[in-house]
């Protein structure tokens, strides 16, 4: 059971990886930078905020994983989350109902290359694959992950998992808000 668990949340992530290449197919540096006001994030915005957490979100899980291994906290599942895990991913899965700011260690710079951003979002969604595979056969309820925004409290591996595909989901949603503001002919200024 925890494998086919594992084997969604593989699915999740190459959909996402593929949704990231279509976003950014055929942009240049000034389309993939673009936005409306200085208040709402261009698609290179919405790429670097997920790498900026998900960079954070991978040395947490490798942690947590590491010390669920040591322990050897084993089990096929299935597994069952708490009420607190499932609001949170059900909060941060889109459609957005609730604005929530990002901290400001996680605002993205503006103004990167697509060149860069892209791979290095594709880089990190092959990161947390590794993780999925090395979290196969772990209690993925029992081995606790502390969350970016509020390091003190924890959610289970799996419910992180969740989460992280579904906070790069409502990125992703942003993002091709843009896209669509583009192909309605946006004016590209700077």
């Amino acid at each position: 059971m925890g494998d086919t668990e594992i084997a969604q949340y593989h699915q999740q992530f190459e959909a996402i990886s593929a949704g990231a290449k279509e976003l950014t197919e055929g942009l240049n540096e000034a389309r993939f930078n673009w936005r409306r006001s200085p208040e709402e994030w261009s698609i290179e915005e919405c790429l670097s905020h997920l790498i900026s957490v998900g960079t954070w979100e991978v040395r947490a899980i490798e942690k947590a994983v590491d010390d669920g291994l040591a322990r050897g906290i084993k089990t096929t599942g299935p597994f069952h989350y708490g009420t607190i895990e499932r609001y949170v991913i059900g909060l941060t899965e889109p459609p957005a109902r609730v604005k929530v700011s990002a901290p400001r260690r996680f605002v993205p710079l503006h103004g990167q290359p697509v060149t860069a951003i892209l791979p290095t979002f594709l880089h990190l969604q092959r990161q947390l694959e590794i993780q999925l595979d090395r979290a196969s056969g772990l209690d993925l309820a029992r081995v606790k992950v502390p969350t970016p925004i509020v390091p003190l409290m924890k959610l289970g591996l799996g419910a992180t998992f969740a989460q992280i595909a579904a906070h790069e989901r409502r990125h992703l949603a942003q993002a091709r808000r843009v896209r669509e503001r583009l192909g309605a002919g946006a004016l590209v200024s700077h």
